[in-house]
């Protein structure tokens, strides 16, 4: 190296392989043999992900990056001759995906350091790639425990003569395994010809994705199980089983370039025909004694009626509290509630919608008046005086059927035996609103605002 006589990074505990979350700590070490001018001696934690369309190709066609982390570990100046060493610490994000290494693509984890020199001057740069080891927990997949299952049924030709045909029925007992597990495979495969089938064979798949502006795939089988044919016009039943090998997990996710998945492909070497079923490979075994999250999901309640009070919780304290019973949720018809009548006005006087005919004369706004109105000849010859609208509080519902003369309303009636200074103070008062606090008449207090609502 010149200058340089030992550029290395050193991690922790010779640690290698790290979990989304944790923290990666280490040393830099630096030994020169004489002083080297910097600009800067930085430290850089990243995860990367780069995929092509050529095989065992480094020029990327699409990049991804994970995360990116620096530290600057000395600032610009003079480093002597010697050893230097310069500690860092990293924390690793909670949610990057697995490391990963393939044909078309790489998933990648590395801590790298630089000593950046002036112009004109060579740079220095060192990396140190570390394993990234993701957890799948197959208990948060929905219907995990369920049976993975397919069916088939196809067309059996020999000699280009349809001879019948064959159905071809497979499943197996979970949908998701650990490595060490043990697959289950069933099939069930009726003969509908008169020929004999070819061998059935159960594989395990992996198929890894790389997603460039046209997919990559790339198909390999990890391991496989055979038996034999089915003679002609006959059904029987097979079952085997394949240990998980050592595999990359699965990806939950499909945002990322790279995307792996597996399977069980089942088919009859003769005729061709084949099922898939779909399984998944985690790091965390299926829980048989924990419930399915998809049965885990207690149904909607069905909605109420806003009309049925809701029962009343026992208290907390109560020792035994006793079983509440629901109300029935079909309820009888019930009649269209009255709609509220209009406030009444805030008096202690009650408007009488059909007013009795003792009551016309009396005019109780006029101070010296004790006695009875003295009747107009129109009123002893047995038609009704025109009342003025005046004379009574307003009250909705209240009609008065008068007659107008052309000339405006017409006035209060006098005989001729009322003096001119009664008749003066009486034609004053009737454009005053009445006082109903000295009529003699008893009245009830008007009624209160829930009452009236029940009406």
């Amino acid at each position: 190296m010149g200058k340089i006589r030992e550029f290395e990074i050193t991690l922790n505990n010779n640690k290698t392989v790290y979990n989304p979350g944790e923290s990666i700590s280490g040393t830099l070490k630096i030994s020169t043999a004489q002083p080297i001018e910097c600009k800067a001696i930085k430290v850089n934690c990243q995860g990367f992900c780069g995929v092509t369309s050529k095989s065992n190709d480094t020029d990327w066609t699409e990049e991804e990056q994970y995360f990116s982390s620096s530290v600057s570990v000395a600032d610009k100046g003079t480093l002597k001759d010697g050893e230097h060493t310069f500690p860092f610490k990293f924390l690793l994000p909670a949610a990057a995906p697995t490391s990963f290494k393939g044909p078309y693509g790489i998933i990648i984890y590395r801590v790298r350091a630089f000593i950046d020199t002036p112009r004109f001057a060579k740079d220095y740069k060192i990396e140190k790639p570390f394993t990234m080891k993701n957890t799948v927990n197959l208990n948060g997949i929905p219907g995990i425990q369920e049976p993975s299952s397919s069916s088939v049924t196809k067309n059996f030709s020999y000699m280009l003569v349809k001879n019948g045909t064959v159905v071809l029925k497979a499943k197996s007992d979970m949908r998701g395994y650990i490595t060490g597990q043990i697959i289950k495979v069933f099939a069930q495969i009726e003969n509908k010809s008169e020929k004999s089938t070819g061998h059935v064979v159960a594989s395990l798949m992996q198929k890894v994705t790389y997603n460039t502006k046209k997919p990559t795939y790339d198909l390999r089988t990890v391991a496989e199980v055979e038996g034999p044919g089915v003679k002609g016009g006959q059904k029987t039943e097979w079952k085997e089983q394949i240990i998980v090998p050592s595999l990359h997990l699965s990806t939950l996710t499909d945002g990322n370039l790279i995307q792996i998945c597996h399977y069980i492909q089942v088919y009859l070497k003769y005729p061709e025909v084949s099922v898939t079923l779909p399984l998944y490979i985690g790091s965390i075994a299926v829980d048989p004694t924990r419930p399915s999250r998809s049965r885990s999901v207690a149904p909607m309640p069905s909605p109420r009626n806003n009309t049925t009070p809701a029962p009343t919780p026992a208290p907390a304290h109560s020792p035994a509290a006793a079983p509440v019973e629901f109300a029935p949720t079909s309820l009888p018809s019930r009649k269209t509630p009255k709609t509220a009548p209009k406030p009444r006005p805030r008096s202690s006087y009650t408007s009488l919608n059909v007013l009795p005919p003792d009551l016309y004369p009396e005019l109780p706004g006029v101070a010296n008046y004790s006695g009875e109105m003295p009747k107009s000849p129109q009123y002893e010859s047995g038609s009704q005086a025109p009342v003025s609208p005046n004379a009574f509080s307003y009250n909705p519902g209240l009609n008065f059927n008068q007659k107008q003369s052309s000339n405006g309303p017409s006035a209060p009636p006098f005989t001729s035996s009322t003096s001119p200074q009664e008749r003066s103070a009486m034609s004053s008062s009737a454009s005053l609103p009445p006082n109903y606090r000295s009529s003699p008449y008893p009245h009830e207090a008007p009624p209160s605002y829930e009452d009236s609502c029940n009406i």
